[in-house]
């Protein structure tokens, strides 16, 4: 039975909902698209294998060929929450308009798999191999990065070059950012709103917390650059807030979750540690009790070496100079494994996360094309 089409595929795999988030209300499993993967790839003759990461999150490793080397593809099945009614159409439908296709993930990052699939079926599968593809599919890069992490703490060998296909407009990427996830909850006392002297506010508090927050990013963007980077100093976000239930009650617990960017030699726990030194004296003034810590590991810089064969090949065949992006990724991991690793994918970073997610079909043949060229080069 033959394969969906290209197009087919991508309907597919968007038309299964695979959020990943740090709220559990939010967070939904991954097991539809990797098993759909998994068909379509078993067809092909690959050996598929399921990794249950935590309850309902898996990775897939599917591998044809044998030998120590070969070569990776990469990408995760997870994409980040959504809100419907700002698309303008739905966004777990596959739609085409204006020379590009829509859909949540299509760019971030569920449209590279069907575009490995389509490479592989330019006559590749008939030829002899030397070494090894594995293609890979991770869950939840978007929130803990579980997959990759599963993945680097079983020192499985996986091969000698790895590109992870996020989106970079198929611009090779040789560096990024470290990734921060932390959270701060407060607890105070909620109590009449007549009265301020009821209670104890964890919302004025958190207010305050922001404030210093946003005092040490001034300070960290000041003393901290590396032109490098696109976004040449260390950024700071607020991501989410939740506090109160009412307006005529003293809000009694608080919490804000927020995501810190630190460039190369920005040390994670030296971070950690101003930001504790600012919040304690501010609990003390408040009367409150403050907790804060990382969400989930921080996800660590990562840097390729500009003079490896994989980064060489890349930026031959692209005709790009490898750069650097702010964004994280699993890199790091699979380069704890051993791989070269090169991030490079077809999609554009300025579309994700964002409603009318889209890739363009212009890339599609060039992407098909290039990854022919990486899989020739490795394994045949």
């Amino acid at each position: 039975m033959p394969l969906p089409s290209l197009q087919e595929q991508l309907a597919a795999l968007i038309a299964a909902p695979s959020v990943s988030c740090t709220q559990a209300k939010l967070d939904q499993s991954n097991r539809a698209v990797v098993e759909q993967l998994a068909g379509w790839l078993g067809d092909l003759g690959f050996t598929c294998e399921l990794q249950e990461v935590q309850p309902g999150k898996f990775n897939l490793l599917a591998s044809r060929g044998q030998g120590s080397g070969g070569l990776v593809l990469a990408g995760h099945t997870d994409t980040v929450p959504y809100n419907d009614s700002l698309w303008r159409s739905d966004p777990l439908r596959l739609t085409e308009r204006d020379g590009r296709f829509y859909g949540l993930g299509v760019c971030d990052m569920k449209g590279f798999f069907p575009l490995v699939i389509e490479a592989l079926q330019g006559g590749l599968l008939d030829q002899p191999w030397r070494q090894p593809l594995l293609i890979l599919a991770t869950c939840d890069e978007e929130s803990s990065m579980s997959g990759a992490r599963a993945l680097a703490d079983s020192r499985r060998s996986i091969g000698r070059a790895a590109v992870i296909g996020e989106p970079t407009g198929l611009r090779p990427i040789r560096l990024h950012k470290g990734v921060m996830m932390e959270r701060i909850d407060i607890l105070g006392q909620s109590g009449h709103s007549s009265n301020p002297q009821l209670g104890r506010s964890a919302l004025e508090a958190m207010h305050d917390a922001m404030g210093e927050l946003q005092g040490l990013r001034r300070q960290w963007q000041a003393e901290f650059s590396n032109a490098q980077f696109s976004v040449p100093q260390p950024t700071l976000n607020f991501g989410c807030i939740h506090g109160g239930d009412n307006p005529n009650r003293i809000c009694g617990q608080c919490s804000l979750e927020f995501d810190l960017r630190p460039l190369p030699g920005m040390d994670p726990e030296w971070l950690r540690a101003a930001i504790r030194e600012k919040l304690t004296p501010l609990a003390e003034r408040h009367r409150v009790q403050i907790d804060y810590g990382p969400i989930f590991p921080g996800v660590p810089p990562f840097e390729q070496a500009a003079d490896s064969e994989l980064v060489q090949l890349a930026e031959r065949l692209t005709g790009f100079t490898a750069e650097a992006v702010a964004f994280g990724t699993e890199a790091p991991y699979l380069q704890q494994l051993g791989c070269e690793t090169l991030i490079l994918g077809p999609g554009d970073i300025d579309c994700a996360h964002q409603p009318d997610e889209y890739l363009d079909l212009a890339r599609i043949a060039p992407t098909v094309q290039l990854l022919r060229q990486l899989i020739r080069h490795y394994c045949l």
